[in-house]
């Protein structure tokens, strides 16, 4: 089967910086809705539309289609005693930037603690940079009209509808293939 719209596409991947150095290695491979969704870069989906079972490439892809340019202005200093304790680098939290109160909510990362300061950063981690993906797909099925409906998939590796909707119970990861990525 081709890769086309209402399919669901499973792809192991490696993800790597410009220079290759490595970013991540799918200790799962990634499982998306093809089609428009957003559960993927716009640009993977391009590049994988029509392609079977087998296909393999490196593909890379600039920031404008990846995560964006990296903004200063949306890195903060705000005093560590507005923010939680314990608090660590890496930590991240919601909230507003500057001058944006018609804005969506964003998440922000702890980059720097300094006595009574802390750096907030929302950029996404890899703002800025151009990704080099090595991808290789691994299967291809049709979606399910109810994957269709809600724009993603179920099961195995993609999302899970139940009534513990924000249970701890799937696997590491699926929470990141089942959101947009912009």
């Amino acid at each position: 089967m081709k890769i086309a719209k209402n399919t669901v596409v499973t792809v192991n991947y490696k993800l790597s910086d410009a220079q290759n150095n490595l970013i991540e290695e799918g200790a799962q491979p990634m499982v998306y809705l093809h089609g428009g969704y957003e559960n993927t870069l716009p640009k993977i989906e391009e590049h994988l539309d029509g392609k079977e079972v087998g296909f393999t490439s490196q593909l890379q892809v600039e920031p404008d289609d990846a995560f964006g340019d990296y903004d200063a202005e949306l890195v903060k200093v705000e005093d560590r005693k507005r923010l939680p304790e314990p608090l660590e680098v890496g930590m991240q939290f919601e909230g507003m930037a500057d001058g944006a109160p018609d804005e969506e909510p964003m998440i922000f990362t702890v980059t720097e603690i300094a006595d009574d300061k802390v750096v907030l950063d929302g950029n996404h981690p890899l703002a800025g940079m151009a990704l080099r993906f090595e991808l290789s797909v691994v299967d291809v099925r049709a979606a399910t009209e109810e994957e269709i409906a809600h724009g993603h998939v179920h099961g195995a590796h993609g999302h899970h509808h139940g009534e513990d909707e924000g249970g701890d119970d799937s696997e590491p990861g699926d929470h990141f293939r089942s959101q947009p990525l912009h």
